[in-house]
């Protein structure tokens, strides 16, 4: 029996009706409320004429009526569209016309910000208000086209609406998320709602999860890492907890409090949550930890390790592409601590050369994920979806309808009893003396100096060397900036092709994109023209 995104939640509904499905702030609903809620807001969807596959904009902080409108929206037969709250104006509203959102959900600021545009999307006709502030808004938008309501009107005016999802197929559009690229704006991936659902089954499949878990929320939900969180406890029967945090102390501050049992953060939060005194009690409570967007440093998995010596730490590796990818079972940790693992449940992971031949151990070369997660390519976009989403190296050239993997662009090798271990990003590799470098490799080797609380390498044009190795880095607590010293440990620790040229440092922390990640693009853009 096919299952759809809203099952995840109703489901859950009928069998634990009167347990704790989402926490949000000091606000707490039932699986019986929250379901009953998501049906009204699908209901509102309805009443607006809102056609099979239109897309919905969910462009707010993390709250109970985030979490309403992407379930309701899905529900309705729409597609959700998850923005990120830290993004601009401008680039909410080329996510709008990007993909030809109908209606927006948001706050009173973040819409007024939007409508004082000359196009905030062409297609946009209506604006769903939670919170304050809807009456303030320029009546004007009206010539436009554009309704604006509050969300409290929208769900009153909709009765609780507990006919089946209809004209729906598991293999139909459930969600756009917007992801960077290495250039250009952000590219829309489509995913299914078997994409979604297959996803949640594998991810709680290794990690365990059970309706006893209470899983902090605190990724983007515009992230497929963060969405993930939501869907896997939704699908036990688990208790969600929403997080906006605002520094790694109010993330320790939560796990206290709500007495988590599941986190999953990407490495530049997991630095400075390792810098951090944990609570003792959190040990006694916490159950397992995860980590993907990145390599963790050793350094910092060791430190959280310590802290918590009861929480499974999960390494993993995914691609909004295909949802998520591999994961390394705990019990291996200690074994192969820097390996991402071997593919989830429901999907196989190949590494190969350019000409789609597979890569002996040992051997780098492109990851490509086949399986139940591949999603339905770049909306709008066929020139990017074929490069990225190809056959499938090596099927039967008598199967007349080939089967596409995801080409991921990331390099990685397989050692001789199959874990997988991340070298780069394609576009991130430093061409430096002839030489292909890992940035990876390199900011490993810094992070094990102890010197710095964070680190990004890069290559910047050079004459010479074609690309020079360009480190900025944030002093280690109770350090001070030490170019000479760092220099000194860099050449104790790898080869003179990959030392970097050059050294800056900065306070506080480094500049992350909309999902917590380092920016290595933008301290690359900075120090533009370096060498010439």
């Amino acid at each position: 029996m096919s299952e759809l995104f809203s099952d995840l939640l109703d489901r859950s509904a009928d069998r634990r009706a009167e347990s704790t499905a989402l926490v949000a702030g000091k606000a707490a609903l039932s699986y019986a409320e929250l379901a009953g809620q998501v049906r009204r807001f699908a209901a509102a969807l309805r009443s607006l004429d809102v056609a099979r596959a239109a897309r919905i904009g969910i462009w707010i902080e993390k709250r109970a009526e985030t979490i309403v409108a992407t379930w309701g929206t899905a529900r309705a037969g729409a597609v959700f569209v998850p923005i990120n709250p830290l993004l601009k104006a401008e680039q909410a509203s080329y996510i709008a016309r990007d993909c030809n959102v109908e209606i927006l959900v948001t706050t009173a600021q973040r819409a007024a910000s939007l409508l004082a545009l000359d196009e905030p999307g062409p297609d946009l006709r209506h604006v769903v208000v939670v919170g304050a502030g809807a009456d303030d808004l320029p009546a004007a938008n009206e010539g436009r086209g554009i309704r604006v309501a509050r969300w409290e009107d929208a769900m009153a005016a909709a009765s609780d609406d507990r006919s089946p999802v209809s004209r729906v197929l598991d293999v139909d559009m459930a969600a756009i998320l917007y992801t960077s690229g290495s250039t250009g704006r952000p590219k829309g991936v489509v995913l299914s709602h078997r994409n979604v659902v297959e996803g949640a089954h594998s991810v709680s499949t290794y990690l365990g999860n059970t309706a006893e878990d209470r899983i902090l929320a605190v990724l983007p939900l515009s992230f497929d890492y963060g969405m993930s969180q939501l869907t896997t406890a939704f699908l036990v029967g688990a208790t969600a907890v929403l997080h906006n945090y605002l520094l790694p102390q109010d993330v320790l501050r939560a796990l206290v409090r709500e007495r988590i049992t599941g986190l999953a953060a990407v490495p530049p939060l997991w630095i400075q949550l390792a810098a951090l005194d944990w609570p003792a009690s959190i040990d006694a409570h916490l159950r397992y930890f995860t980590n993907s967007g990145g390599a963790m440093p050793t350094a910092t998995l060791a430190e959280l390790r310590r802290r918590v010596p009861g929480a499974k730490p999960y390494l993993m590796y995914g691609l909004t592409e295909a949802f998520r990818s591999t994961y390394l079972p705990p019990e291996e940790v200690d074994r192969r601590p820097t390996s991402i693992g071997k593919a989830i449940p429901n999907a196989e992971v190949l590494v190969v050369r350019e000409d789609g031949t597979e890569c002996a151990p040992g051997e780098p070369g492109e990851l490509v994920h086949r399986g139940a997660l591949v999603s339905l390519g770049y909306w709008n976009d066929p020139e990017k979806t074929a490069e990225r989403f190809r056959p499938l190296p090596g099927q039967r050239k008598e199967l007349v309808l080939m089967e596409m993997a995801v080409w991921s662009g990331d390099t990685v090798k397989r050692d001789e009893e199959g874990f997988l271990y991340f070298v780069s990003r394609r576009d991130e590799m430093i061409k430096t003396s002839g030489y292909r470098v890992s940035p990876t490799e390199v900011e490993e080797a810094v992070y094990a100096s102890g010197q710095v609380a964070e680190v990004a390498a890069f290559g910047v044009e050079h004459p010479a060397l074609g690309q020079a190795i360009v480190l900025v880095a944030v002093p280690a607590e109770g350090r001070t900036a030490d170019t000479d010293g760092l220099l000194k440990e860099c050449r104790d620790r790898l080869p003179t092709y990959m030392l970097p040229q050059r050294i800056d440092w900065m306070e506080g922390s480094l500049p992350r994109n909309a999902n917590g990640k380092i920016d290595r693009k933008q301290l690359a853009a900075e120090r533009r023209g370096l060498f010439s």
